[in-house]
């Protein structure tokens, strides 16, 4: 991989992700790489529960291995230049690696070990609460008023469409986990975005991500853990590292580059809807009215967040 290294003369920040104003409307052109990404991410709260008796940190380094060789292959097809990170910004992407990879993975395969997928679903959904508000302020604007307005209408739909569902105290702490590893996996990255743009943020975030969830393996399991993966856990891996890690980081990137992390974070709000469809396209039957009726939620509060008009710009 050939990463070009900047200049000492290179300004220290870098430049804000560009986002639309908050009275413009957004082009679904802009829009539809983060609802496909999102909806890869909530297909793979269904696709952990495979995963739940595996050793966590190794088949998860192996994803992470994977999506980084991708990514790194997928970047030199495209001639994207890849920058090596420096200064503050390695924190920023260590934090995406930490919080937004490493830990959130963790939150989620032991929490469905606690409750149903609908559970840390719903949790993931009701990011937009902390996004509409901390994302706006890390890129330096006010909060949309129309956006604060959307988020809990969008964070109610998820929860009618997935319900509170089987759990206990430990899948609700998992479950809030989540939530907060979710947000950190967008908020972190708006400092670097300006520089890096999705590639560059993707690929140091996952390479680093490989590197941390090695290490645990290596101190925490056995060195014989992945010759105890079955074939539904090798193809699980698989899943996750191609379609949720390798594509969805990009597609999810390239829309909070375009539209802003307070926008974006609506489209969290799809994610039980796609947990909700992996689960009955998996055995879990057909969906109850609550799904269709919290589906109409949603997508209103995303019409309402996402639209452009007067009044929208917070106070």
């Amino acid at each position: 991989m050939s990463i070009s290294t900047p200049t000492p003369s290179a300004p220290s920040a870098p430049p804000a992700p560009s986002a639309p104003s908050a009275s413009s409307a957004v082009p679904l052109r802009d829009l539809a790489p983060g609802i496909i990404g999102m909806a890869l991410v909530g297909s793979s709260v269904t696709v952990s529960r495979s995963l739940v008796d595996a050793p966590l940190f190794a088949a998860q380094a192996v994803r992470y291995v994977a999506a980084a060789v991708i990514l790194v292959l997928l970047a030199r097809a495209a001639r994207v230049p890849l920058s090596r990170p420096r200064g503050r910004e390695w924190l920023w992407l260590a934090g995406i690696a930490a919080g937004g990879l490493v830990l959130f993975n963790v939150a989620v395969v032991r929490g469905v070990a606690h409750a149903e997928p609908a559970v840390v679903a719903v949790a993931v959904a009701s990011v937009p609460v902390l996004m509409g508000v901390v994302g706006p302020l890390l890129e330096k604007r006010r909060p949309s008023r129309r956006v604060l307005l959307a988020a809990p209408v969008v964070v109610v739909g998820a929860v009618l469409v997935e319900g509170t569902g089987r759990t206990d105290a430990a899948g609700v702490g998992w479950a809030v986990l989540a939530l907060a590893c979710e947000a950190a996996f967008t908020l972190l990255a708006v400092p670097v975005l300006g520089r890096h743009g999705a590639w560059g943020v993707s690929v140091h975030a996952v390479w680093m991500g490989a590197v941390m969830l090695a290490v645990l393996s290596v101190c925490t399991e056995r060195p014989s853990a992945l010759a105890e993966l079955t074939v539904r856990q090798w193809g699980a891996v698989g899943y996750l590292a191609v379609l949720v890690t390798a594509v969805a980081f990009l597609l999810w990137y390239r829309t909070v580059a375009a539209v802003g992390s307070g926008r974006a974070g609506l489209l969290t709000g799809i994610a039980p809807l796609a947990a909700a469809c992996a689960g009955a396209l998996s055995g879990g039957g057909v969906p109850r009215p609550a799904v269709w009726l919290g589906l109409a939620v949603v997508v209103s509060g995303l019409a309402l967040g996402l639209r452009g008009g007067d009044g929208s710009s917070g106070a």
